[in-house]
Order: C-alpha cells, then structure tokens, then sequence
C-alpha cells in the first residue's frame, strides 16, 4: 500500500508545462508520477498488513512505549530503506531533512500516545522507520505500509518534503487506518482515508505548535510550496478551493461543500478531491467545540476511528453518523460538542439538518 501526499492530477498538471523556466519541475513531475505509478496499480488490490493491534484501539498509557525512530538515508536512489543515519540516542545530524523527519515522526508519535493513549500507530509500540532523499528531485512523500518515503521536490516548485510536519502527521496516520477501520482507499472510503490523515496531520502540527483551533492555519503542507507558486499549501481545511490559485499548477479544485462533489474515475474516484468535504466538516465541528482541537473534535474523530463502527467500504453520510454518536458517547447526548458535529455535517451537504439534533 502506498498513500502519496501529493495528488497525481498536481503532478500531472505541472508535468504538461512547457514554459522553458519551468522544464526542470516538469521532468521532476513526469519522473515522479513513473515512480508512483506501479504502486498505484496494486494498491486497491492488497490486503492489510496482519495485526497484533486488532480489537485493542486503546491500549492503557502505562502499555506505551518510548518513540524508537530510524531515519536511513537513500542517497536519491529509488532503493528502500537505505543507509541508517540517524536512530535514537544519536545527536542531530547536519542533514536538515534528516532532523525534520525525526521531529516530525517524535510529534506524531506524541499525539497519538499521550492524547489518544496509543501505542505507536499500530497500537502494539511498532517501531518507525523513515527514509529522506528518496530518488532524485522526487516531488512526493508516502506511507508504503512500512515506511514513511521523502523526496527532496524539483526545489523550482516544490521543496523537500520533510518541511511540512502537517505532510508527516498526515502520512503516519495512513498507518494508523491500516491497522483500525482500514478504509478503502477509493470513492467515498478512500475521500475518507485521504481526510483521515490531513485531520491528524493538521492536529499533528497545532499541538506541535501550540495552537488552538482559532489560532491554527488548518493548512496542509504550508511551506512546501517555494515562493515561485501563487499558493499556501496543497489543502485547506478551512476553505477548500483556495489553498493555491496559480498560473502553472492552476486552481486549487477541491469542494467544500457536497454540491460540489465530483463524479471521476481518476485518482480511485476523486480521493484527494473529494476529501475537502470531510475535511471541512471537521473544521467547522473543531471551531464550533473550540480549545485544542485535537481534544474535542479530534477525540471525537479518533474514538470514531478506532471505535469498531466503521467498514472498508464506510462512505460519508455512515462516517456523520459515526462520528455523531461517538461524540454522543464521548460528551454526551445533546452536548455542546454532540451538536457542533452533527452540525458540522449538515453544513457540508452531508447529512440533513433535521436529523442533526435529534
């Protein structure tokens, strides 16, 4: 299984340039979309990785370990996992993307274990393994069901992808739905898996950061972008549609809302679209709770996540209700928080607004 961050209709856009100033970034985006493209091929296919995790989605805090981290070096080859060059109890290296991916997989790790009380993402203290200077110019990271993968971007539009630790969070977390509700990443399930990660992700970079819901960006990927691209990020949770607007990659094309849902059959039926309807959905319920939000909406959506309710084939309007009623369980029936989630649905188009207080 292999969960890029960046979407194949970005790469294939930035592929098609012919502006001379931008010929490097397109042969980067014609290399990288052939490096992902035999993943792509097998992913829907495979089955999950066995589990010693199955039927345990929250194991007590005295059960988790201490993070054990890997950083290997692939010294822009196309070949895994590369040279160990950082584990722990060593000192930082001089390599900046070496340092980013150990912080990033120390934060997320941190979240997961003392908010959610998880043992590592596998819930049975798996150890995590990441390797950075993936092939050359390599404009993507991914979660290959073992690993986290960084390229190091074309540096004309993308930078490396250890910059954004919103990019990380969101990569583990493919790991973390492997070994609970397992989605299916394609239509609604995989939209599903795709917002998944960037919730954890982004809540993954507000705890690093000390951020309340009101304070955070609730961007995705901010800073991976160089200043050459009209654009904040890859995704906006707060306004899909809006996180770039562009002369070379162009619009940003995701909906907010399910009047905008769009009927594809590329990128396994819209994942990385489609998602931004969920993703919004899950904004409005955290600025609706308030404080951190990976406390009140994020809690939500994790005991949701874990909680059993959910099927690989779990589409939108099952997940609402999914999360309402664990936010019913968790808070209470008719609780500031229950409402908020239940309304936060109904906003996006999902479910109908009269079933929302019930």
């Amino acid at each position: 299984m292999m969960c890029t961050i960046i979407p194949p209709y970005l790469l294939r856009r930035l592929a098609s340039v012919t502006d001379p100033t931008y010929a490097g970034a397109a042969a980067a985006a014609r290399a990288s979309l052939s490096v992902d493209r035999p993943f792509r091929s097998i992913r829907t296919s495979e089955q999950p990785p066995p589990t010693t995790a199955a039927g345990r989605p929250g194991l007590l805090a005295r059960e988790v370990e201490p993070v054990r981290r890997t950083i290997f070096d692939a010294g822009n080859l196309e070949v895994l996992p590369g040279t160990v060059v950082r584990a722990e109890g060593d000192e930082p290296s001089a390599d900046e993307a070496v340092n980013e991916a150990w912080d990033g997989l120390g934060h997320t790790h941190a979240l997961y274990a003392e908010q959610y009380h998880r043992a590592s993402i596998d819930g049975a203290n798996l150890p995590l393994d990441a390797t950075v200077h993936y092939g050359r110019d390599y404009d993507n990271a991914f979660w290959d069901g073992e690993r986290m993968v960084f390229g190091d971007g074309d540096n004309i539009v993308f930078r490396r992808m250890t910059a954004s630790v919103s990019i990380i969070g969101h990569e583990l977390t493919h790991g973390v739905t492997q070994y609970t509700a397992n989605l299916a990443y394609e239509g609604q399930p995989g939209a599903l898996n795709e917002s998944v990660s960037d919730v954890f992700g982004a809540l993954v970079e507000q705890r690093a950061l000390g951020q309340d819901a009101a304070q955070a960006s609730w961007l995705i990927g901010a800073g991976l972008f160089t200043e050459a691209v009209q654009g904040d990020a890859i995704r906006s949770m707060r306004a899909p549609g809006t996180a770039y607007d562009d002369d070379v990659l162009g619009k940003d094309p995701q909906p907010a809302h399910m009047s905008g849902y769009v009927e594809t059959v590329d990128d396994y039926g819209g994942v990385h679209l489609n998602s931004g309807i969920p993703n919004h959905a899950f904004y409005l319920a955290a600025t609706a709770i308030g404080g951190n939000a990976w406390q009140g909406a994020g809690q939500v959506w994790y005991d949701t996540l874990t909680g059993g309710a959910l099927r690989p084939g779990t589409d939108f309007a099952s997940f609402a209700v999914a999360t309402a009623d664990a936010a019913s369980v968790r808070f209470g029936e008719r609780s500031p928080e229950h409402i908020a989630v239940a309304e936060a649905w109904a906003s996006v188009g999902v479910i109908a607004r009269a079933t929302t207080t019930s």
